[in-house]
């Protein structure tokens, strides 16, 4: 499902999760080298239980990384490995640009009890850095990547603060929080404190809201843990004084589409989603593909989907990747590189 179109050695992608854009064959041959037991004999069949190919409820993805997570956790050549792989399956779609955001906590062998190389938190992000900075040298592609504190362990967020200030010179441009559960202010405090610390130290956030949960996460996220960006944020909507608001800001939303259907954020048919509210309105928001892996999507595969089910047509697939190169964590200067390479090759294309 990667192909090169004309948008090549310009595409931006900024919602990817690391663990969900691993590819099939990799787990599986990270599994038989540390004799770990799989479901599945083939890496056609072990497909199934890592993916989902039909919409369904959030908790059928997190049941694929529940399977996916120990393959790779707690070894440091998977890790890597992964991180590397990723800067190749990117550049293959003529991305130029893209950040990768991941918990390095649930990549440790702790979390999972597994065997393994019982790595901290931040030899993980070392790992993966390693991992991105190999492969952007190699596929000639620039990768950063971003830590997800995860709303079930609010005692992992003040230290991926920490993380992300530690290693800011390697490529960990941002902080974000994902997760299943969705509690309110007072349940969100210790995440709340972490986020404000690290608006305080100029690191940029994003944050998953308006997926599950209502528009007042989505308030939240921007008012009290000061979010620059929102992953999906689809109901927003729902409440139209807020959604107003913050497209006046500018606030920029990483809008998934396959996945917003796949996970069941959004039910409605295909004509109704809101992206297709956002492209009205002229508000920020560009396309990214979530978990490639789990959704058996891509980044030009939900080009393609957008054209096909929503209308969206190239001039405003320019746009909305241009929106995603403006909205990048990249600093200031490299930011206004990449976005002045973008506007030559759009030009040219025209």
């Amino acid at each position: 499902y990667i192909s090169r179109n004309w948008y090549a050695g310009m595409q931006v992608e900024l919602h990817l999760h690391l663990d969900g854009a691993v590819r099939t064959a990799t787990l599986f041959d990270i599994a038989k080298r540390r004799g770990i037991s799989l479901p599945a004999d083939t890496v056609e069949d072990l497909v199934q239980h890592v993916s989902m190919d039909k919409p369904d409820h959030i908790d059928s993805m997190f049941r694929a990384f529940h399977t996916l997570i120990p393959i790779i956790s707690g070894d440091r050549a998977a890790i890597r490995r992964i991180a590397y792989e990723l800067c190749e399956d990117e550049a293959r779609q003529g991305v130029v640009y893209f950040e990768t955001r991941y918990c390095p906590h649930e990549l440790t062998s702790n979390l999972t009890g597994g065997s393994g190389d019982a790595l901290s938190p931040g030899e993980v992000v070392e790992l993966v850095c390693e991992g991105l900075k190999q492969g952007s040298q190699d596929f000639n592609i620039q990768a950063r990547s971003l830590l997800c504190a995860i709303r079930e362990h609010p005692e992992w967020s003040h230290e991926m603060v920490e993380l992300c200030s530690k290693y800011s010179s390697d490529g960990v441009v941002g902080l974000d929080i994902a997760g299943g559960a969705v509690g309110y202010t007072e349940v969100n405090l210790p995440h709340i404190n972490a986020f404000k610390e690290a608006q305080r130290l100029g690191i940029h956030r994003t944050i998953h809201a308006g997926e599950v949960g209502g528009p007042e996460i989505v308030e939240e996220a921007v008012v009290e843990m000061h979010a620059e960006r929102i992953g999906h944020g689809y109901h927003v909507l729902d409440n139209e004084d807020l959604y107003e608001r913050l497209k006046n800001q500018g606030i920029h939303f990483e809008v998934c589409p396959v996945s917003s259907y796949m996970t069941g954020a959004i039910k409605t048919d295909f004509s109704q989603h809101p992206a297709k509210r956002f492209a009205k309105d002229g508000a920020n928001f560009s396309l990214s593909s979530d978990d490639p892996s789990v959704f058996l999507t891509s980044l030009t595969r939900e080009q393609q989907f957008v054209k096909e089910n929503w209308g969206f047509d190239d001039a405003l697939i320019s746009t909305l990747n241009l929106n995603a190169a403006k909205a990048s964590f990249l600093p200031e200067a490299d930011k206004a590189r990449l976005v002045s390479h973008i506007q030559q090759l759009q030009g040219s294309n025209i």
